[in-house]
């Protein structure tokens, strides 16, 4: 969901603390041996993540000389070619790279899940040490609504490109707002910039792309690489004043194994990313071949500034690798669950040595990285006694308990919920035996017939979609994906009818799939059936607690059950969550008027025409006629004067101006006024003229 074009960036959200205790054991006094030292001598940290990157897009990686700025930055400081991310999907890597958790483990395992409130995360670690902390995200999965800016004082998740999960920021200008807070950012400070280029549709700018058959994706690294040079170039002086961490979220496909982007697999295309530390006089070059993983991220960090550790984590430091001293990482465990999320089929998971690698699958496959490193050659089944020691390895990983889950984690919302009469809290049910579930390798074509259909819908091509993913039922009927994108290419058609069977379908297959319920309860909100649409928002706002939209939604359903109370409580939430936007708070005011509260009203009113220029505000008249209510004479005057002739209350507005003048002795203003209003709307004169009180002001 697109964020208004009025919201400014998130200067101010302090993040959301653990509770009581919980907190001081997280976050509190460092453990023995360790010397938090004086917040002067510690480091700026810089964390430069860059989504979608494959270690071979690197020139000190490949060989080619694209990158020059990150070539360097490795030459000066600690890079390994082969860190391992824990999902190839934005949201749950970076999660666990604050976290040092795996995705099972924080609970976050897909793209549209919210971070909860139990696993403390980096940026918090580092504010309670005295940092200052900002981040600038350039992709939608990053956004606020997901939780992840918990710990930062400043976040600016503004995006300028695409549309809806499709939102973006080109590099050039996440550069731009970055370089702008390096001015007045209070040191030490902990920065985290995210750059989205190289995520598909790969667009580079003029003058970098690149030849070859992934010429755009090379390009679009190309333009990051020079965006980074820009930034590097202007931080403190001296270098030694800044620990840089530079890494990917996961790796992209490219066509390797029949997947065109991430997210499907967890073949090392998609799993391996570049780390490096750059910390000039501190760390000693250094191109190590060891595996370390994205969990890893957080714990050296802390380890390098003599800050106590998050809780006990998946993660190790790498502090020891980094001095050049031998430290055996363990083994790094990898899943994706957007198969069974999408579409029902088995989801995958890995388990990944330096050497060997074992993927969890209904057909499972064990590879020699050393000799097969493009995982070619299957040799699970074989009698390789790798293949025992990673199968146990597999499941005392598997078996590790989940610290937080999504969403449900947030007391507040759940608070909130239960007020507006939420009383269950459903989970997903459990994941069936991948033995019983289909194969994702065997179900490529369909996924291929997927991919075209979804183009074609978001190209406007809804009839050649609908053939496509009619399809696509044919052969596997309980595909979540296919019943969503149904239900939507028959919206975009006109046949609501058939749209509601197959997103109640959807909605079926796949509960906590946000997209199905949105796009059902906006149909059934829009169609006629607020009150069948209520418990579908209360549904989605549970999934999604810090969504603005999915509570604006909700209010609007209430609104029109007729259920003012309720609409109001999530308008009001909604405004919260984003209260940079006037919209929000608009929406709040007409929800307290209709549920009898005026002067409440009024003071929503005002703070969303403090958002706007008094030119701006849309609904002036609104507000003037409720300030003349409560005899608020001259507050009333000023506000009905701006009403514009294209607001819906602007011929009672201005009959109220009228009338106060009137009373006020200013017979000639008010004609005046009269003489204005009839040219702007002609409807005007029959109303006053059907007024006993005003219409002597008639010629």
């Amino acid at each position: 969901m697109s964020r208004p074009h009025h919201s400014a960036a998130t200067f101010g959200r302090y993040p959301r603390l653990l509770p009581g205790c919980l907190l001081l054991w997280a976050l509190g006094s460092a453990p023995a041996g360790h010397s938090q030292g004086l917040v002067e001598d510690r480091p700026n940290v810089l964390l430069i993540t860059i989504d979608t990157l494959r270690p071979d897009a690197l020139g000190w990686v490949s060989g080619v000389d694209t990158t020059p700025v990150l070539d360097a930055l490795a030459a000066e400081g600690a890079a390994f070619a082969k860190a391992v991310a824990p999902a190839p999907l934005t949201l749950p890597a970076h999660v666990s790279m604050f976290s040092g958790l795996l995705p099972r483990r924080h609970g976050v395992r897909d793209n549209h899940q919210v971070v909860g409130q139990a696993p403390p995360l980096l940026a918090e670690r580092l504010a309670v040490a005295g940092y200052s902390t900002a981040a600038v995200v350039s992709g939608f999965p990053l956004t606020t609504q997901f939780g992840i800016s918990r710990g930062f004082s400043r976040y600016d998740d503004r995006m300028t490109a695409g549309e809806g999960a499709w939102l973006e920021r080109p590099a050039l200008e996440t550069s731009s707002v970055a370089l702008s807070w390096l001015e007045d950012l209070p040191e030490p400070w902990f920065l985290w910039v995210h750059y989205y280029d190289p995520h598909f549709p790969y667009e580079p700018p003029s003058g970098f792309n690149r030849s070859g058959r992934r010429g755009g994706y090379d390009g679009e690294v190309a333009s990051v690489d020079h965006q980074i040079g820009r930034l590097v170039a202007a931080l403190p002086k001296p270098a030694s004043a800044t620990l840089t961490v530079v890494t990917g979220d996961h790796g992209e496909a490219l066509g390797q194994h029949g997947e065109g982007t991430h997210g499907f697999f967890v073949y090392d295309e998609t799993m391996l990313v570049p780390l490096l530390f750059h910390w000039p006089g501190r760390l000693q070059p250094l191109q190590s071949p060891a595996q370390p993983r994205l969990i890893d991220l957080a714990p050296t960090v802390l380890d390098l500034l003599g800050l106590p550790q998050l809780l006990d984590g998946d993660g190790v430091s790498l502090a020891p690798l980094l001095a050049g001293k031998a430290l055996e990482v363990p083994p790094a465990y990898v899943e994706t669950l957007q198969p069974w999320h999408s579409y029902g089929w088995a989801p995958l998971a890995a388990v990944r040595t330096s050497e060997w690698k074992l993927i969890a699958a209904p057909a499972p496959e064990l590879y020699d990285l050393r000799a097969d490193p493009a995982e070619t050659a299957n040799l699970f089944g074989q009698g390789r006694p790798q293949e025992l020691t990673l199968r146990r390895e597999l499941r005392a990983l598997e078996a590790l308990p989940a610290i937080s889950s999504a969403a449900v984690a947030d007391p507040d919302a759940l608070a909130r919920l239960r007020a507006l009469g939420y009383l269950g809290t459903p989970e997903s049910g459990p994941i069936p035996d991948r033995a019983s579930l289909a194969d994702p390798k065997d179900q490529l074509a369909l996924r291929q017939l997927l991919t075209t259909a979804d183009e074609a819908l978001r190209s406007g091509r809804a009839t050649e979609a609908v053939t496509a993913l009619r399809r696509v039922l044919a052969q596997d009927p309980g595909n979540r994906f296919a019943q969503t994108r149904l239900g939507l290419a028959l919206l975009s058609l006109g046949r609501p009818e058939e749209a509601l069977v197959a997103l109640r379908e959807a909605v079926r297959l796949a509960p906590e799939d946000p997209e199905a319920r949105a796009a059902l309860a906006g149909l059934l909100t829009q169609g006629g059936d607020p009150a069948a649409a209520v418990g579908h928002w209360l549904e989605l706002v549970r999934l999604q607690p810090q969504r603005a939209g999915g509570w604006s939604n909700l209010g609007a359903a209430l609104g029109r059950s007729g259920e003012v109370e309720r609409a109001a409580t999530a308008y009001q939430r909604a405004a919260e969550l984003e209260p940079e936007d006037p919209i929000r708070w608009i929406r709040l005011a007409f929800a307290s008027f209709a549920a009898g509260r005026t002067t409440a009203s009024i003071d929503f009113f005002l703070q969303a025409s403090t958002l706007t220029s008094a030119e701006d505000f849309p609904h002036a008249g609104t507000l003037g006629l409720l300030l003349a209510r409560q005899d608020r004479a001259s507050e009333a005057v000023t506000w009905l004067s701006r009403s514009h002739a294209t607001e819906p209350d602007f011929l009672e507005a201005r009959m109220a101006h009228i009338r106060l003048l009137l009373t006020a002795g200013e017979a000639d203003e008010a004609r005046r006024l009269l003489d204005e209003g009839i040219g702007l709307r002609p409807e005007l004169a029959q109303l006053v003229a059907d007024d006993p009180a005003l219409q002597g002001l008639l010629p």
